[in-house]
């Protein structure tokens, strides 16, 4: 695979696929700029490379069609403040309008195209469509890490209409953390694993058996594996029909001399809402009527000692109920540990990447990947189509 910093660039149309899927409010005003400052290195490197840049993204899920809430026109405005340069925007991503407009652009000129998924051919990977983008430039960059995991026209089809092909910097980042992971990790590696499901995370599990030296579970899916060794959950998140295989994981890890370490402790209550009395309990006592809703302060020490002499973390999924104050402790404490665990630490996005940036250690994290579903898939060991394309 080839990096935007090993192609010429100058006075060349270059075509830079990004994910500015960003959060907007009713009025149309984007509320997170997160994803539009992270595709920033990427973009300032093209222009200093004297790039004529055609920047396209998708917007929510329009399916198709033109739905005007889900514009990238109020991106415009965002974008040209952090480069501190005036953007173009154009109102549709292909066409004759479009191919006008681009074949006047000069060296350092930049524009936003429309949301490419307002037509149906940019989810089903469609080639004529593809084609249609593909018309537009010299050069392709991918630097949409986040949407990598799907095929779509502007990441797949389209490497098959343009000469040069290269990933951005954001997608470099990605692929270089992920293989300081999985691929060549220092050791002792740990996987802490949480989230509410075992069904959401089996190929995941699986696949890190076969890598790490220590394996921590925690959240809603700790409560499946408590079960399966016989012990009473209450009223917590179990998932029956997962039982036997979560049986087959513990036995698996045994196997493979992975140290597997479950929640000796948790805090339960008799409902996830802020009202509800937390209480710490065995989690061999939880009572009938109570549910687990994070881990209890003595797993949070079992855990923390886990990471001793640790050179290498990976994280996907936080411990507990952290949006509620009652049930954030534990992946609060769990991110401290993490933090200052002086090991490469390397966070799977979305969840896990909003409970740490709200405990307050975003910083002192080696890597936080922008793509949840892309990560998952990377560590679960399948091939990112958006990836593909570019090893081509």
């Amino acid at each position: 695979m080839k990096y935007i910093d090993q192609i010429e660039m100058k006075g060349k149309r270059v075509f830079l696929r990004v994910d500015f899927n960003v959060p907007m409010d009713k009025d149309g005003n984007v509320t997170g700029d997160k994803r539009v400052r992270a595709s920033i290195p990427t973009i300032n490197y093209a222009l200093e490379k004297g790039a004529k840049l055609i920047i396209a993204s998708h917007l929510g899920r329009p399916k198709g069609k033109r739905v005007a809430e889900m514009s990238l026109r109020p991106v415009v405005k965002v974008l040209s403040e952090l480069l501190q340069k005036e953007v173009m925007f154009l109102d549709d991503c292909v066409g004759a309008a479009v191919e006008q407009t681009v074949g006047k652009m000069k060296e350092g000129d930049i524009i936003l195209l429309e949301n490419l998924r307002f037509y149906p051919g940019e989810d089903k990977n469609d080639v004529e469509f593809a084609k249609q983008l593909a018309i537009l430039c010299d050069i392709y960059i991918d630097d949409a890490f986040a949407v990598s995991h799907r095929a779509a026209a502007s990441n797949s089809a389209i490497t098959q209409f343009v000469q040069t092909c290269a990933a951005g910097f954001l997608l470099k980042n990605e692929v270089e953390y992920f293989k300081k992971a999985m691929v060549n990790p220092a050791k002792p590696l740990v996987a802490i694993i949480g989230g509410a499901k075992v069904s959401d995370k089996i190929g995941l599990l699986e696949n890190l058996i076969e890598k790490v030296d220590k394996l921590i579970v925690g959240g809603g899916m700790a409560f499946t594996f408590l079960k399966a060794a016989g012990y009473e959950i209450g009223k917590s998140l179990c998932e029956e029909n997962m039982l036997d295989l979560a049986r087959k994981i513990v036995e698996k890890a045994k196997q493979k001399n992975v140290q597997f370490l479950l929640p000796v402790d948790a805090v339960i209550a008799e409902s996830a809402t802020p009202e509800a009395e937390a209480i710490v309990c065995d989690v061999k006592k939880i009572p009938k009527d109570m549910m687990g809703l994070d881990i209890g302060p003595t797993t949070v020490s079992l855990f923390s000692e886990a990471l001793r002499d640790i050179k290498t973390v990976i994280w996907n999924g936080p411990m507990g109920m952290f949006e509620l104050a009652s049930f954030s402790k534990g992946t609060f404490e769990l991110a401290d540990a993490v933090a200052n665990s002086g090991a490469l630490s390397i966070i799977g996005g979305g969840d896990t990447d909003t409970a740490i940036k709200k405990a307050g250690f975003s910083a002192k994290m080696s890597y936080i990947s922008t793509g949840g579903g892309a990560f998952l898939e990377l560590l679960e060991g399948k091939t990112l189509p958006g990836i593909a394309a570019l090893e081509r």
